[in-house]
């Protein structure tokens, strides 16, 4: 008959009691092997958590004034975003929130990833695709506030946010502050003022090295091709960019403001030493056609061949690749001192 010793067999359970407790106790105050995390660093990380989440609602309730002039404001952080021309999308994506992009207008192209988002359309709004898609806010512009404010007061009625941009930009200083603007929006105020100050550093030092010139240049620019050549005078963003790199806008001196037509005729008067294009996303080969232009043989720039056509989008959208635009442009016209 099998005999069994009760009493050390009732030690042995305490004992063994013993170690399953103080094992217990080990895991909990260390991790144990399980991976779980103490008691105390799961409470932590739940009151950053709570902070953070507490300092961006503190963000919010914004009232800001649009570019339009209209007091608006935003309860809470936009979660959904539309934009409604692409110098508003860039510096959307460029503060860090295109994730939060749901459709944009139907020319926004940078970045890459704007270009796999629903499409509402551009001066002409597609009023049922934006109420079924309901954003939290929508950016427009100046000219939707003026040609289309009932369509405007649909989307307020419905519950949309609408902030107008005014996108008329006539020097960098109007870029900065719409980029501004965005980030109260999106509540990317810091992001705003990093990305500021990277661009106006980048401007510094192109007119640093610029400062070097000693006959600046004699520059025609063409937004448009013939019949109607369209240029930038003074009060414009382009002659902005144009004195910044230390050339001359010929247009300027010869008076024109804003942005103006003027005859074959009188630009061949102006010998421009370089002449810039800007449209050849939509016509073909335009420095071919300007170099072969009757009549333009005894122009500085078409006798040295100094005709180049550059990314319009970098050089006509005030958004965040402005610097881009001032850089290309300072190394056609300057090649000499902007040597790669």
């Amino acid at each position: 008959m099998l005999h069994i010793n009760w009493k050390k067999l009732g030690l042995l359970a305490v004992m063994l009691t013993l170690v399953m407790v103080v094992a217990a106790a080990c895991g909990t105050a260390t991790g144990g092997d399980n991976g779980a995390e103490p008691e105390e660093a799961v409470e932590g990380k739940e009151q950053e958590a709570q902070e953070e989440t507490e300092k961006s609602q503190a963000e919010f309730p914004v009232t800001i004034v649009d570019g339009a002039g209209n007091e608006v404001t935003i309860e809470s952080e936009p979660e959904t975003l539309i934009t409604m021309i692409p110098s508003i999308t860039e510096t959307v994506y460029a503060l860090g929130v295109g994730d939060k992009v749901i459709a944009v207008d139907d020319f926004s192209n940078y970045p890459e990833e704007a270009l796999e988002k629903e499409k509402v359309g551009g001066q002409e709004i597609n009023v049922e695709k934006v109420l079924s898609l309901m954003p939290d806010v929508i950016f427009v512009t100046e000219y939707h506030q003026a040609n289309h404010a009932d369509v405007l007061d649909q989307f307020k009625e419905a519950g949309i946010t609408v902030v107008v941009i005014d996108t008329s930009a006539t020097q960098f200083e109007d870029v900065y502050e719409s980029i501004r603007l965005i980030a109260q929006v999106t509540g990317t105020v810091e992001e705003a003022e990093q990305l500021v100050s990277e661009l106006e550093s980048r401007l510094a030092e192109i007119k640093a090295q610029t400062e070097a010139v000693e006959e600046p240049k004699k520059v025609w620019v063409e937004v448009s091709p013939r019949p109607d050549i369209y240029t930038p005078g003074t009060g414009t963003f382009m002659h902005e960019m144009l004195e910044a790199i230390n050339a001359i806008n010929v247009a300027a001196t010869a008076g024109v403001e804003g942005w103006a037509t003027l005859t074959e005729e009188e630009i061949v008067q102006l010998e421009p030493d370089v002449i810039i294009t800007t449209y050849g996303y939509y016509v073909d080969n335009p420095v071919e056609e300007v170099l072969s232009r009757d009549g333009w043989a005894e122009v500085p720039a078409v006798q040295e061949e100094q005709v180049f056509d550059v990314d319009n989008d970098t050089v006509t959208r005030p958004g965040p690749r402005i610097m881009d635009g001032v850089e290309t442009l300072a190394k056609l016209i300057y090649p000499e001192i902007f040597a790669e």
